[in-house]
């Protein structure tokens, strides 16, 4: 059976973090509009993850247009990831984070706050494209990677649904996270050292005020 690009990048993440959550996100899959409830059918954007509770049961669907899908798919990041494609692949890694950390705080009873969310996904999506990156070139650190998430990128007014501060406190914190691993990174290039992933994955386990101030304490080092 052919795996997808977007099972390809689920397997990334769940690698990266070592997760072990007991569903895919295929199972979740939303691909066309119509098939959105009422309510959710009109938001603009090709990803969004929608999660109820029903008879005490959490419930998700994750949203991701077909179009983009059909694109991410004939240009596969997990083989070159490249201007072509690189805005498809963090549309891509955004939602597979959203559903990851979701079903992961819930599989352990932890509440996750939309904050959290967002900082792992901004995160995720750097990390992610480190590593599509270094597969191509392993020697080369892509030094405007940090640049492009970060800088260059805006917030869509229409996505943002007058939730702008926050996603930019996400994106900031997010930011200042990502610019201290980047040494660490830069060593891998060099020596292969990956020891950083364990850090990698403990931040990740964290509450979500335990990440808010595992990045205080990042700043003031």
């Amino acid at each position: 059976m052919t795996v997808s690009a977007l099972e390809r990048l689920e397997s990334l993440l769940t690698g990266i973090y070592d997760l072990r959550v007991s569903c895919r996100v295929t199972d979740f899959l939303v691909t066309e509009r119509q098939q959105l409830p009422s309510c959710c059918g009109a938001a603009p954007g090709d990803e969004q993850l929608f999660v109820t509770t029903a008879g005490g049961e959490l419930c998700m669907s994750l949203f991701l247009d077909a179009a983009m899908l059909k694109r991410l798919q004939s240009r596969d990041p997990n083989e070159e990831l490249d201007q072509h494609n690189v805005a498809d692949c963090w549309t891509a890694v955004e939602g597979i984070s959203h559903f990851l950390c979701v079903a992961h705080h819930a599989e352990h009873d932890r509440p996750v706050s939309l904050l959290t969310l967002e900082l792992q996904a901004e995160i995720d999506k750097y990390i992610a494209s480190f590593l599509l990156l270094d597969r191509r070139e392993p020697r080369r650190f892509p030094a405007e990677l940090h640049a492009l998430l970060f800088q260059r990128t805006r917030i869509d007014s229409r996505l943002a649904a007058g939730r702008e501060s926050l996603y930019r406190r996400a994106s900031r914190l997010a930011a200042r996270f990502c610019a201290q691993l980047e040494p660490r990174l830069r060593a891998m290039c060099q020596s292969g050292d990956k020891r950083w992933l364990a850090d990698l994955r403990r931040f990740y386990r964290l509450t979500d005020f335990g990440k808010l101030r595992h990045i205080e304490r990042m700043q003031a080092c």
